[in-house]
């Protein structure tokens, strides 16, 4: 299992490899909302005050039996390109594929 930020954190890298390897051509796609829906348990250490985790399950092997029930979450993320004079623009990626992109 990752963590869920550890998910976000990938493909916050995965988005920003596309903007830096969109080509010149004609064809450019506005990036919209992107919305992601995962399967998680949750989980607290430390007790009372202690942190809440949230574990992406990748597969059923991953559920192990003391685990936590399975929940079904959805987060939609707006990405904005910031510019470096601090204004928001449209983000634009290219059409064509990455190297190991599915």
């Amino acid at each position: 299992m990752i963590q869920l930020a550890d998910m976000v954190r990938e493909l916050r890298e995965q988005l920003n490899h596309v903007l830096a390897e969109a080509g010149s051509g004609p064809l450019r796609f506005q990036l919209g909302p992107v919305e992601i829906e995962a399967a998680v348990t949750v989980d607290r250490t430390g007790g009372a005050g202690g942190k809440v985790n949230f574990w992406v399950v990748e597969g059923r092997g991953d559920v192990s039996a003391h685990s936590s029930r399975i929940h079904r979450i959805t987060v939609t993320l707006q990405p904005t390109l910031v510019a470096p004079d601090g204004t928001h623009r449209r983000v634009l990626v290219s059409d064509s594929e990455v190297d190991g992109e599915r």
